[in-house]
């Protein structure tokens, strides 16, 4: 990989444009680090960021560890508190922001050319020295409490993370990003310090920058800001983090008394992010609901009026992921939604996709892939997912070749092998009393109470 200041081709259309991921370098320091530079001069603007190989699934029994420390990392730093550093980004008009989700944590700051000397040593300074401060630590922790009780009272902000814990089960890939109530208000000062400690180091982390600077400048500036950064004892491993279970169909219901909606996800298995089928997949889900035009929108919005939107999407993790289709409809209308969904999925294998809507759907998403990653911020986070879940650049610089190599024939294999279609999984988040016996029609039934704290059977 060589340095360079290659342009995105903005124009992707059927007649064949190709885009082609900028060139950028990749080295590492002698401590571990990786570093990967892209340089783009058509704006005065630098996206930096720091990825660390640790999230959700390196929780163990403390969920909402990662998240809670990727948010407390920009309380401030050993030298410099929480409001010295909001006021050296927002007197700038910079941005920082932080975060943990299910196998990275992230820090990232986006600023103009000529701030970088003021702000890319704070930006060091948090991700390798945070203070962690008790007191703003408190009132973090008090924040995402308040957020989860909050909700647990929106059925469609919490039904996926009810449907990976049924997946996933025990595994490590169920455990909830946010945590619980109960697991957060247990976090301590010291529990983030040890999360931060063990996978906050040069071994197990990545500095992206994307935007107007010199390499060779930039590159001394970060081996002298992170080149001291030091790791003790072996690096983490990765471990399997789980594969989804599905041997027989299943449905969670999820009770909340006062629903008048039924929120529901039905599916099962999907890929892993790095999976050769990954940008293929992306047309075929296009078709059948990753559109307003799509087959379960068709049918289950504009056709039948049963709910205000459908969808599908395939959901990647580094190792595994899941595919499940998505929407809600009034109570009444449960059981008549449901049975059009899964007749409207069917389609994919009792009348396959003809050549004409494979083609529409090609041109959609040729369309949309190419404005995804125009701005230095979104590169950023490109680059942070390649190295965070062993993406390789090939499947982004071949997205067009093999969107366009998509024929009817290699569709119909492509959903034989990654559509679920047997033992179908499926979470229904309404009014139990009302819904329990639609329930039974579609498998084995487990009840949950949505008031209960966290998202597994048995949850008090």
């Amino acid at each position: 990989m060589m340095t360079g200041g290659a342009m995105l081709c903005a124009l992707a259309t059927a007649h064949g444009a190709q885009f082609k991921l900028p060139q950028f370098e990749t080295t590492k320091l002698p401590n571990g680090l990786t570093v990967m530079l892209m340089e783009r001069h058509e704006v005065p603007l630098i996206s930096v960021r720091a990825v660390v190989r640790a999230g959700a699934v390196n929780d163990g029994p403390q969920a909402g560890l990662a998240n809670l420390t990727g948010d407390a990392i920009l309380l401030g730093s050993t030298k410099h508190d929480k409001k010295a550093i909001d006021e050296a980004f927002d007197f700038r008009g910079a941005t920082l922001a932080g975060g943990g989700a299910t196998e990275q944590t992230t820090v990232q700051a986006n600023f103009a050319r000529a701030d970088a000397p003021a702000l890319l040593p704070l930006f060091a300074e948090i991700v390798q020295q945070p203070g962690f401060d008790n007191a703003e630590l408190d009132k973090l922790r008090a924040r995402k409490v308040s957020g989860l009780k909050q909700a647990k009272e929106s059925p469609r902000q919490v039904a996926g993370i009810y449907y990976r814990s049924m997946l996933f089960g025990d595994a490590p890939y169920a455990n909830p990003p946010g945590g619980t109530v109960a697991s957060l208000q247990a976090l301590k000062q010291a529990d983030v310090k040890s999360f931060h400690g063990r996978y906050f180091r040069p071994d197990n982390a990545a500095i992206v920058v994307v935007g107007d600077f010199q390499p060779a400048e930039m590159k001394r500036q970060i081996e002298a800001l992170f080149g001291q950064w030091r790791a003790e004892g072996p690096a983490p491993q990765r471990v399997d983090y789980g594969k989804p279970v599905t041997g027989k169909p299943r449905v969670w219901l999820v009770d909340k008394p006062d629903a008048i909606e039924t929120t529901f996800l039905i599916g099962g298995a999907g890929i892993a992010r790095n999976d050769p089928d990954y940008v293929p997949l992306q047309v075929l889900n296009t078709v059948l609901g990753g559109r307003f035009t799509s087959w379960l929108n068709d049918e289950l919005r504009v056709n039948s009026g049963l709910t205000y939107g459908a969808n599908s999407a395939f959901a990647p993790n580094a190792q595994a992921g899941v595919f499940s289709i998505s929407s809600f409809t009034a109570l009444p209308k449960t059981e008549a939604a449901l049975d059009l969904a899964l007749k409207t999925y069917n389609r994919l294998w009792d009348k396959g996709i003809d050549k004409a809507t494979l083609d529409s759907a090609k041109a959609y998403v040729k369309g949309q892939f190419p404005p995804r990653f125009e701005t230095g911020d979104q590169l950023a986070s490109l680059l942070g997912d390649m190295f965070a879940l062993n993406v390789e650049r090939a499947q982004i610089d071949n997205f067009m070749r093999d969107v366009d190599g998509l024929t009817p024939e290699k569709a119909k294999a492509l959903v034989d092998r990654h559509f679920p279609r047997k033992n179908l999984q499926m979470v229904l988040v309404g009014k139990a009393a009302e819904i329990r016996k639609i329930a039974a029609k579609y498998g084995d039934v487990t009840e949950l109470d949505i008031s209960a704290d966290g998202f597994k059977p048995g949850a008090k």
